[in-house]
């Protein structure tokens, strides 16, 4: 699997890449039509669900990857033996093979051809790029919400800051509640007050001041402005609180 690109400006070249996923499965059994029909399914759900464990982003909307576009697969089954397997369900042993094999090998793949490792999607980035935070433009966005000093450390130190194991638990955090009010699971209602706690919890894991949480989440009630923009309001808000007098 090659990583998949940004969508090019209109008029642009399409790169070669098209970060396809290609799937071999191997099945030392007959199966019947309907099981091989359903072994189809099954690995797909796999493939789904080695996506979602590593939070892969989809390029055409706010939502995880299932996929991709281009995906193919190919199985083949043993056209010799006793009678042939009836199902590939997750509900028979040959289903579970599939689903857990399929999603390892995935992983596996993303690890070694994409640099894809679980750990490293804990990022800042990786959490909320489907909601514009990105690293492309990171520090363009930050710069006017700091001071000189401020802004000119975060420039030096911005992976110590991105990667910090609790700003990006606070960042999915973030993210799964974003998700959930957009897919109507919580109610437009609480929309901006969930929000602004996450954010806070974001603020407070960026200045490793807990105790500040109550003072972040009502100076961030204060501000106006998109998804994006409290986002990086949280993050310059605990920064500067960071290297602030106690």
């Amino acid at each position: 699997m090659r990583r998949v690109p940004e969508i090019p400006p209109a008029g642009e070249r399409v790169p070669a890449y098209a970060g396809t996923i290609n799937t071999m499965l191997i099945i030392d059994a007959p199966l019947t039509d309907a099981a091989l029909a359903r072994a189809v399914v099954t690995m797909t759900e796999g493939k789904s669900a080695a996506l979602q464990r590593l939070a892969v982003p989809s390029r055409q909307s706010a939502d995880l990857a299932t996929g991709t576009g281009t995906d193919q697969y190919c199985i083949a089954v043993s056209a010799t033996g006793d009678s042939p397997l009836t199902s590939a369900s997750s509900h028979v042993k040959l289903g579970e093979l599939i689903g857990r094999t399929v999603r390892t090998a995935t992983q596996e793949a993303l690890r070694w051809q994409n640099g894809l490792e679980a750990s490293y999607t804990r990022g800042l980035f990786h959490a909320l790029g489907r909601y514009g935070v990105t690293e492309a433009t990171f520090l363009d966005d930050m710069e006017p919400l700091l001071g000189t000093a401020d802004f000119d450390l975060l420039r030096k130190n911005s992976k110590a800051v991105t990667y910090e194991p609790l700003v990006g638990a606070a960042a999915h955090g973030l993210a799964a509640v974003l998700d959930r009010t957009r897919h109507g699971t919580l109610p437009a209602s609480v929309h901006r007050d969930a929000v602004i706690q996450g954010a806070a919890t974001l603020a407070v894991n960026v200045a490793a001041r807990p105790h500040r949480w109550s003072d972040f989440r009502a100076r961030l009630h204060d501000g106006d402005g998109d998804t994006k923009g409290l986002i990086l309001r949280a993050v310059a808000i605990g920064w500067a609180d960071k290297w602030s007098s106690p």
